[in-house]
């Protein structure tokens, strides 16, 4: 789904980085690092559709960088051949503020996993997402600590054991996308590794939003909790499992169709397509302004991936914090000009004796 098909002007997100007009290819992407995540890993599809993907924004590859924190994806940086930076844990969304807000001709990409963005890095993320910040923000999620060898990580679900929970977890597990829309983050969606169609299609839509985009991608760890979500991927099981999202249509899923979500007086369920009319069946819309729906929305995924939603709940147009900043220091210079020695001598100081 583009921004067109949700109404949105087109690669608004990258409306101040410089285009290019040659042709680009996929492998003009590909840094001459060797990639190194563990066979069967998914970042490795998530690596390969970014670099598919990218040159058809017909971007600059100086104005592209990806920043990350710490973790198995945080290796991004090294295998894109753009600008990059491997930041701290968990401080990739600040200091990717600091370089939209300084730098409004660069498309900045934040490229983070379940532990480095919900647990040391949560406040980090919601303070980006709620203040909408421009940049794009992929949320590996592999509900496990990889490169620390296999803890239990915020999107574990309960009992799960591990090295640092023997006995299983006893911690309640986020539900990203719920956080992100607590935050009233403008767009906001999640996919499979697996699904490449799907996969690109999003991302297509996050670099055209202007704003904070969050992409949650759910991602295979081989060596540590290998398939996690096979449930959603195995033939006769994901069509009972995964909800898919088109916006404008109406929300059904199974192998005929033979599931639906319809409304209730608290939010939205699942229920068999044969037992309403179907007038009842909810039909998608991304673009509400209000977003308790996307967040009843977001309800429906469950920890045992019983139910699973994918694709854009939310994608919304709010003015951007970069945007006023930079209005803000242009306003402040025009009306009173920066006096350094003023400001060291004014009232606001004090005397340490």
């Amino acid at each position: 789904m583009t921004a067109v098909d949700l109404g949105l002007p087109e690669l608004g997100g990258l409306a101040h980085v410089p285009t290019t007009d040659e042709p680009q290819k996929a492998k003009e992407f590909k840094s001459d690092q060797e990639v190194r995540w563990c066979p069967g890993c998914g970042d490795y599809v998530v690596l390969n559709a970014m670099q598919a993907f990218l040159p058809k924004l017909g971007l600059r590859r100086e104005n592209i960088v990806f920043i990350s924190g710490i973790g198995c994806a945080s290796r991004f940086p090294y295998y894109m051949n753009t600008y990059g930076m491997h930041s701290i844990h968990g401080r990739a969304p600040a200091i990717a503020t600091g370089l939209a807000v300084t730098r409004p001709d660069l498309s900045v990409w934040v490229v983070t996993g379940d532990g480095d963005a919900l647990s040391i890095g949560g406040n980090h993320l919601i303070h980006a997402l709620r203040r909408n910040v421009n940049l794009k923000i992929l949320l590996f999620n592999n509900r496990i600590y990889g490169l620390t060898k296999g803890q239990y990580s915020p999107t574990s679900e309960e009992g799960k054991l591990t090295k640092s929970t023997p006995m299983g977890s006893l911690d309640h597990p986020f539900n990203p996308l719920s956080l992100a829309l607590g935050a009233e983050a403008t767009f906001v969606a999640r996919t499979l590794d697996n699904d490449r169609a799907q996969l690109t299609e999003i991302l297509s839509a996050a670099a055209a939003h202007r704003g904070s985009a969050l992409v949650e991608i759910y991602q295979n760890c081989p060596i540590f909790n290998d398939g996690a979500f096979d449930v959603l991927k195995e033939p006769g099981q994901k069509e009972q499992r995964l909800i898919p999202l088109t916006h404008g249509e109406p929300i059904v899923f199974g192998a005929d169709g033979d599931h639906a979500v319809v409304r209730t007086d608290y939010g939205l369920e699942v229920t068999k397509t044969a037992d309403i009319d179907r007038s009842e069946i909810v039909v998608h819309d991304a673009t509400l302004d209000d977003p308790s729906y996307a967040f009843a929305l977001s309800r429906l995924s469950t920890q045992d991936l019983g139910h699973a939603v994918t694709g854009i709940y939310r994608s919304i147009s709010r003015p951007t914090y970069d945007d006023a900043a930079r209005t803000q220091v242009t306003h402040a210079a025009d009306t009173k000009p920066p006096n350094l020695q003023a400001l060291l001598n004014g009232n606001d100081t004090w005397t340490v004796s």
